[in-house]
């Protein structure tokens, strides 16, 4: 059946592209690197992001992880970012899903604990939006997590995504149906 729009972006948008390092003032958000597996292992075995993210990581699961990145790149399907020092990865951040018709990305982060209480997440978040929306040609940008992470309310509300709602009984964690707050951010927000 014919759409009666067209895709605000078209296949190319992002793979016609390297997918760049990003900058975000004393950090910097690079595409994951092999030997970045130990920080990935470290996260997944961190009681925090296995909460809130529902998993744990093999050694094998980790080597894959990263390795899926770079073919979510050209198959615009995603795309993640390790986030740096400069020398140190002190978490991730990615548009874990891509949707070029609409322009939209749905973004996920995690923080290790070393580099909790820096506001390395709301950084990370407030960079990738700026790259989605000048560079990608992003429409919305959007987040969801649960209501009892309000750590993570306070990255996106710092990061500039505003509350749109509550989705009731929306994920499943290990201790049961978690109701998801939505935040989002447009290209025309100021």
């Amino acid at each position: 059946m014919p759409l009666l729009t067209t895709p605000a972006l078209h296949a190319g948008a992002f793979a016609r592209h390297p997918q760049p390092d990003l900058d975000a003032g004393d950090l910097r958000l690079r595409p994951w690197r092999p030997e970045d597996r130990p920080a990935v292992l470290a996260a997944y075995a961190d009681p925090a992001i296995r909460r809130w993210h529902c998993r744990t990581m093999t050694d094998d699961e980790a080597r894959d992880w990263i390795a899926s990145w770079p073919v979510r790149w050209r198959q615009e399907t995603g795309a993640g970012w390790a986030v740096t020092d400069g020398a140190t990865v002190l978490g991730q951040i990615s548009l874990r899903a891509l949707d070029l018709p609409e322009a939209q990305a749905e973004v996920s982060y995690w923080v290790l604990p070393a580099a909790r209480g820096r506001h390395v997440a709301a950084r990370a978040l407030t960079a990738l939006t700026a790259f989605g929306f000048d560079r990608l040609g992003l429409h919305r940008v959007w987040l969801r997590h649960s209501t009892a992470n309000a750590a993570s309310c306070r990255v996106a509300e710092r990061a500039g995504l505003t509350a749109e709602g509550t989705q009731r009984g929306a994920a499943r964690h290990a201790d049961g149906w978690h109701d998801m707050h939505v935040h989002a951010r447009l290209r025309t927000d100021t």
